[in-house]
């Protein structure tokens, strides 16, 4: 597995991560308070060593790859997803191709 990184810079990729799923409104999210809350509390601070510091991070580092990957995918699929059944006019148009014009000018 690749190394993690410092713990700030995946602090702010994931909160950049849930500003994209959330929009603007991203910092009234339950899910932006939680992460806040639970990075504060599993700090390394002079008086206490925090053990479970590591294991945040790998949780944190997990759930910033899920929230990108669902946006990448996301953006993948609405890109190269169909858009239905297509006329034959728009079919021959992708080919390169032109209908012939049927007589008395019906097409």
């Amino acid at each position: 597995m690749a190394a993690l990184g410092a713990p700030l810079r995946t602090l702010r990729a994931l909160l950049r991560e849930l500003r994209h799923a959330a929009g603007r409104s991203y910092r009234d999210s339950p899910a932006y308070r939680h992460v806040l809350a639970a990075f504060r509390a599993h700090r390394v601070t002079s008086e206490k060593l925090c053990r479970a510091q590591q294991e945040l991070h790998f949780q944190a580092a997990t759930y910033l790859c899920l929230l990108r990957s669902i946006r990448e995918h996301e953006a993948l699929h609405r890109e190269y997803h169909g858009r239905g059944e297509r006329t034959p006019q728009e079919v021959a148009g992708l080919v390169g191709f032109r209908l012939p014009q049927q007589p008395g000018g019906k097409g």
